[in-house]
């Protein structure tokens, strides 16, 4: 099914000047089929809590939609607006997670985020969920 002038009737930000923030858009998902959708960012940027310093990552976030899938634009604006926010790496995936299952609701969710080597030790974090 092709998308609908319906569909893109609740978007504000897909088109339009707009700002980073931690909302997220949706539209229908008319696949009505399981399928997975992966958003892979390769150039996240966020603060340590401790020093200010900044802290670089790769955000790969997977899920299997139910009703909704995320809108891109709504998704890469909602991790622009970590960029001055002081948050440790392990907390950043749980974040991620419970916002994006908030506003997507979707059947299931991984969140890998994988930071830079900082102090000669890089970490990753993998959140799993499953409705």
């Amino acid at each position: 099914m092709p998308t609908t002038k319906k569909d893109l009737k609740k978007l504000k930000k897909l088109g339009r000047s707009a700002k980073p923030s931690r909302t997220l858009e949706v539209f229908p998902n008319h696949a009505g089929e399981n399928m997975t959708v992966s958003l892979d960012c390769k150039e996240f940027t966020c603060k340590c809590p401790l020093t200010g310093q900044p802290d670089y990552a790769h955000i790969l976030l997977t899920y299997t939609p139910d009703k909704y899938v995320v809108e891109s634009k709504s998704m890469k604006l909602y991790l622009e607006s970590y960029r001055d926010t002081g948050v440790f790496h392990e907390h950043l995936a749980v974040d991620i997670a419970k916002d994006f299952i908030t506003y997507v609701q979707p059947l299931s969710l991984s969140v890998l985020v994988s930071f830079n080597v900082r102090g000669g030790i890089s970490i990753s974090a993998d959140y799993h969920w499953n409705r």
